[in-house]
């Protein structure tokens, strides 16, 4: 249903798709000619509204080119299986998308990065104490056993980079810590994180970079930091502050996207 749903817009498979995270949900104006459709529709999967995850996958083009955005992503904190885990980016790469655009909130953990910040994301550190592909090897995608020596294509920083230098946008660089949540981090724990080389902290990414990477799709991660992380802020956090956040940096990251898919 899913490949159907696609050609029957586009008559091809675009080779990109975006995933949006906490508060950037505005990117979808960006689109032309856009469809869309629920996540329930095409595969009886429900997110969590209530956080800004509509679940919803929009078929539009950007700079002419056909792109495929999704407005939602499942998290471990809702109690679901390695298997729904799995679910959205394997059906995805197994009718073609070649090339994953991942966005998302954190909090800073590097006293050099502000809220408002946009971190191209280098490497990452799994403390979700899960892996999606546990379970039976689904071959036909990839391999057993995963190389993650460079989950995040060198190639595609290197062109964000040369869109943020054009465009005079400011970028960080640095390593993303994935926490399973949902509570947020304690000041020890942010502590340790920064002490393994952490840069910024959120509960999602992860997970769906590792899919994508067995199926060999090439990644680029895009980090927003929404607040600085417990113990470096003087504020208690709340989801409320991601969010808000989040929207003061749409202008920017959809430049960023925009420009790099025309790159690409």
């Amino acid at each position: 249903m899913l490949k159907d749903r696609i050609t029957n817009k586009f008559n091809k498979i675009p080779d990109t798709m975006i995933i949006l995270g906490s508060g950037i949900n505005d990117f979808i104006k960006e689109l032309s000619d856009s469809e869309t459709v629920s996540y329930n529709e095409l595969f009886n999967l429900d997110t969590d509204e209530s956080i800004g995850h509509l679940g919803q996958l929009h078929m539009g083009y950007i700079q002419k080119k056909p792109i495929l955005v999704l407005e939602g992503r499942k998290h471990y904190y809702e109690g679901i299986s390695d298997a729904d885990m799995r679910l959205l980016i394997q059906s995805f790469a197994e009718i073609g998308v070649k090339n994953m655009i991942v966005t998302n909130a954190c909090g800073g953990m590097n006293e050099t990065f502000h809220p408002g910040d946009i971190m191209v994301i280098e490497d990452h550190i799994n403390m979700l104490g899960r892996n999606p592909l546990v379970g039976q090897n689904n071959q036909s995608l990839g391999p057993r056993f995963v190389d993650m020596s460079e989950p995040y294509d060198y190639g595609f920083r290197k062109i964000i980079d040369e869109v943020a230098r054009k465009e005079n946008i400011k970028l960080q660089h640095g390593i993303y810590v994935s926490y399973l949540g949902p509570s947020y981090e304690t000041k020890a724990e942010i502590r340790a994180y920064r002490m393994l080389g952490g840069d910024v902290i959120g509960m999602s990414t992860v997970p769906e970079v590792i899919l994508a990477r067995h199926a060999n799709m090439r990644v680029l991660g895009l980090s927003i930091v929404t607040n600085m992380s417990t113990g470096i802020s003087k504020q208690p956090l709340s989801h409320e502050e991601v969010l808000e956040t989040s929207k003061k940096a749409i202008t920017r990251i959809s430049t960023l996207i925009k420009n790099f898919i025309k790159e690409i």
